[in-house]
């Protein structure tokens, strides 16, 4: 093997375990639900990665970039509460599965808001693959809702947003930071909300779990909000960000897979259709053209 493509083969394993990492999300948030709050399981979580974040910058001896605090403070607003509050919102009424397919435009919408945050300018093209793709989205929900467009959609719609302008905000301070410091004091700086958050949910927030619910939150802390990042982060910067971002087209469907083995959720064909379909379009968008 050429030397050459090594670093790139890195790339899209690191890329892919963090593909992995991101699928079991609306799994394990199914999972603990059965014993959490939503509110309760979207601050412990982050206070708990938090205190993982701050382990590991305490042992490199990371500075506190204090310039960015802005934008790690909105970063942190989105994939820190926004994503995992909305998220755990709509798991309590739609499956993971669906859940999974719905999400599986956030790639496009991240290119979206970077266009929009980033002064990125897309082709027509690219805006046609986003009408698309929204356009199947909200055929599958509301074909799997009877035609109705249910609140679970709608949290998972918040949900997808919230988690595209951090994705953005995030990238934009990795050509400052690494990508693991990034969402390290993205955590750190607010870890005050997420713990004061904690600390008031929890007296109701709490409802008998038991050893699963326990393990699924603690992946929900140490694996979806901190590990993941680090080998998705790592993946993009060593086999470069156009290339490895393809493999989170494969999402959806580890979020199906999993939802299989865990939940014993039945995926019917038009479930898999979709998610084809979904990822399709979110491929032929990143092919198109920027200036």
């Amino acid at each position: 093997m050429p030397f050459s493509e090594k670093p790139q083969l890195l790339g899209l394993l690191l890329g892919l375990i963090g593909v992995v990492i991101f699928g079991a999300t609306l799994p394990m948030t199914h999972i603990a639900l059965q014993g959490f709050s939503p509110f309760f399981i979207t601050f412990c979580r982050a206070a708990i990665a938090s205190i993982a974040a701050m382990v590991a910058l305490a042992i490199f001896r990371r500075p506190f970039p204090r310039r960015h605090l802005p934008a790690l403070f909105g970063a942190g607003i989105g994939v820190v509460f926004g994503f995992p509050a909305f998220s755990s919102i709509a798991m309590q009424t739609v499956p993971a599965s669906h859940g999974g397919v719905v999400l599986g435009v956030l790639p496009l919408l991240t290119s979206i808001f970077a266009a929009l945050i980033d002064g990125e300018r897309p082709s027509p093209f690219f805006w046609a693959c986003g009408v698309a793709g929204a356009a199947i989205v909200v055929l599958f929900s509301i074909r799997q809702n009877g035609f109705q467009v249910e609140p679970g959609d709608v949290w998972l719609l918040a949900a997808s947003i919230s988690a595209a302008i951090g994705y953005v905000l995030l990238a934009r301070l990795s050509r400052h930071l690494s990508g693991w410091e990034a969402i390290s004091w993205a955590l750190v700086v607010t870890f005050p909300l997420s713990l004061i958050g904690t600390l008031i949910v929890a007296p109701s927030g709490i409802h008998a779990p038991g050893g699963a619910e326990f393990c699924a939150l603690a992946y929900l802390s140490l694996m979806s909000m901190f590990g993941g990042f680090i080998f998705w982060n790592a993946g993009l910067a060593i086999g470069g960000i156009a290339r490895v971002a393809q493999v989170q087209l494969l999402q959806s469907f580890v979020t199906l897979a999993i939802s299989t083995t865990l939940l014993g959720e039945k995926i019917g064909l038009e479930t898999i259709i979709f998610a084809l379909l979904v990822a399709f379009v979110v491929w032929l968008g990143r092919k198109a053209r920027f200036s």
